[in-house]
């Protein structure tokens, strides 16, 4: 079973929201989409400043066996990246929800956070995908 820590938020589209202390939110894919991808060889970073709306795609995430778009889980401005994914692409395979995060956005409706799944809904999700 995937690593799903509980103090997260997740979307159906396998990305994870972590609320930080200044009001902005960090963002990164989770465990079980690493593991259904495989080794990471490229990461696409959406750049510092532009304004996303939740559901938008803002990144792709790519491994040695399929191309994947990055979901923005809610909407706001993306107000830093991860530039070391450039050069590590792999770090969210070993640590997908620490140094292995893609970005950080502040909300325009902190609000829009209670739409997302808990950790229990998040794991019901999986469980019902690999059956």
């Amino acid at each position: 079973m995937s690593n799903v820590p509980d103090n997260l938020k997740y979307k159906q589209t396998h990305e994870w929201v972590e609320s930080l202390n200044d009001g902005s939110v960090r963002i990164g894919i989770t465990d079980h989409a690493q593991d259904l991808l495989g080794d990471m060889v490229y990461i696409e970073l959406p750049e510092v400043g532009r304004k996303v709306k939740a559901g938008e795609e803002c990144g792709v995430v790519e491994s040695v066996k399929a191309a994947s778009d990055l979901y923005s889980p809610i909407s706001g401005e993306i107000t830093a990246v991860n530039e070391a994914l450039a050069t590590q692409p792999e770090t969210p395979n070993k640590d997908p929800y620490g140094e292995g995060w893609i970005l950080c956005i502040k909300p325009d409706d902190p609000a829009e956070l209670n739409g997302l799944m808990n950790a229990q809904a998040y794991r019901d999700l999986i469980a019902s995908e690999s059956h």
